[in-house]
């Protein structure tokens, strides 16, 4: 056998390889590459990172971890959370920056924090205090398509205090976050956690109400593998503002990121990366008790974005009075009140172009309660739940869902899983009519012990947007949490693969 006929077979050995696990159609007649979605097939690995959730002594935090039943999946698999500090190289000093951090280079193990057991079952776990590290968490297998893991934590007092909550995120190279801010009276950091075997090299940019923020401090920021830094942004900059938005854009590697916004007096929260930015936005689940809410816009690009602003209620679109459009000018965060802008009812915020559509980042800050007894939550606008989307933690009296079809009517199902502790999954389907919003009666899982997971499925219709809300009062003061629930990207679509062995020829 002659050495070019070797060459064949092993080239047409490697290019079925190739093509075995995803591979692209022949170019058309028009010379354009095409693609076909042979199937769409469950994800094999999913990374999630965990940000420390609190300074406080008084801190109590607990993890609810859950993966929903996917078709597809094969047996074998395994998830767990571990502290990021047990996956990395000893570190010396407690530069909040994160420069300058030199490794020892001796890499310590220990046991995880969390590790689920079954998909469709909810595993929880507790942490105390302010010790409590980040968390990264890998699932593979039958554990990865979906996999949620939220963190929840109860302050009883102080800075921030009452309820936080936030999603643990996959890793990514670029964040917004409208709604900081470093006010008189906030404390804000953005939290930034590295999953990998190589440092990441991260800019902060932060811009107020005239552009952006001189500041040479938020550039070039080093995170150590696997591990997590929290920046304060009041060492970023020395002015004082009230609504800021943050961009965090990752120069090499990547992380997870996320603003934890806390409050002297009016509590304090997680708030989650926006969407990207985009002409229309949704805001869902404003919570009908709301006594205040916030909008917070900003537009990355060089042209001025105006918005037309409607609710979207029980009973269909609205327009809140005196605020019926918001300019944004380029480059520069802008704010408005909405006061009580529910009313009492369920409510989502819709933002579509009034002329040319220019892409913008928006949140809500909310309200409820009082004088002293306020406490704080966001609402990032977000993305459709797509094919499916889970809230990994609820309780069968302190959950909210909320559902939001602004566009066309929308038929969905939501399943209420097993409970961590006992109980057996319970599905409902719920039609929600174009332009409203409805927070739904949820269905509860039968002989409820635990904990359980909310999974959303749209069954048809146009496109469904959701949030839940966590509540739990403490001594007069209405902790609560909101948690959009987009995509959880548990599948993906694999081209179809023709073999074309033309290419030998080249």
């Amino acid at each position: 056998m002659n050495r070019t006929t070797l060459s064949l077979i092993a080239g047409t050995a490697a290019l079925a390889a190739i093509t075995g696990v995803a591979s692209l159609t022949a170019p058309g007649a028009s010379g354009a590459d095409t693609a076909k979605a042979a199937a769409v097939l469950p994800v094999e690995r999913t990374t999630l990172l965990c940000p420390r959730p609190s300074t406080s002594d008084l801190a109590e935090t607990s993890y609810t971890s859950f993966t929903p039943v996917t078709k597809g999946t094969g047996s074998d698999g395994q998830a767990e959370l571990q502290a990021a500090t047990a996956q990395s190289d000893d570190t010396t000093g407690d530069d909040t920056s994160g420069k300058d951090k030199k490794s020892k280079g001796k890499k310590t193990t220990a046991k995880p924090v969390l590790t689920p057991k079954e998909p469709g079952t909810p595993v929880t776990g507790d942490a105390s205090g302010s010790d409590t590290p980040a968390l990264i968490g890998t699932g593979e297998g039958k554990f990865a398509p979906g996999w949620s893991v939220q963190e929840t934590t109860e302050v009883a007092a102080g800075t921030g205090r009452g309820l936080q909550g936030v999603d643990c995120t996959a890793p990514d190279t670029e964040f917004w976050f409208p709604g900081a801010g470093t006010d008189t009276g906030r404390t804000d950091y953005v939290h930034l956690t590295n999953p990998d075997d190589s440092a990441a090299v991260v800019d902060i940019e932060l811009y107020g109400k005239d552009g952006a923020l001189k500041s040479t401090v938020g550039e070039g920021i080093t995170v150590a593998p696997h591990s997590s830094d929290p920046v304060l942004l009041s060492t970023l900059t020395d002015e004082k503002q009230t609504d800021l938005t943050v961009h965090v854009n990752v120069r090499s590697g990547r992380v997870g990121a996320a603003v934890q916004a806390l409050d002297d007096k009016a509590g304090g929260d997680w708030l989650a990366a926006a969407t990207d930015p985009a002409g229309s936005l949704v805001l869902p689940g404003i919570p009908k008790d709301a006594t205040s809410v916030r909008l917070i816009a900003f537009t990355p690009g060089d042209a001025d974005a105006d918005l037309k602003v409607r609710l979207a209620s029980p009973s269909g679109l609205i327009t809140p009075a005196g605020n019926e459009t918001l300019h944004v000018k380029a480059g520069m965060t802008t704010a408005v009140d909405l006061g009580a802008v529910t009313r009492g009812e369920a409510g989502s915020l819709v933002l579509t172009p009034t002329d040319d559509s220019v892409p913008v980042v928006a949140a809500l800050r909310v309200v409820r309660g009082k004088g002293a007894k306020q406490e704080t939550a966001f609402i990032p606008a977000t993305s459709p739940v797509g094919t499916r989307a889970t809230s990994a933690d609820n309780s069968g009296k302190g959950s909210t869902l909320s559902l939001s079809a602004p566009t066309r009517t929308a038929r969905v199902k939501v399943t209420a899983s097993a409970g961590s502790e006992g109980g057996t999954a319970v599905s409902k389907t719920y039609t929600i009519k174009a332009g409203t919003t409805e927070d739904i009666d949820a269905p509860v899982p039968s002989g409820l012990k635990g904990t359980y997971a909310l999974t959303v499925e749209p069954l048809s219709g146009g496109p469904v947007y959701a949030a839940r809300t966590l509540a739990a009062t403490e001594d007069g003061v209405p902790g609560f949490t909101i948690q959009t629930l987009p995509d959880d990207r548990g599948t993906v679509a694999v081209p179809q693969a023709d073999q074309d062995l033309s290419v030998l020829q080249k």
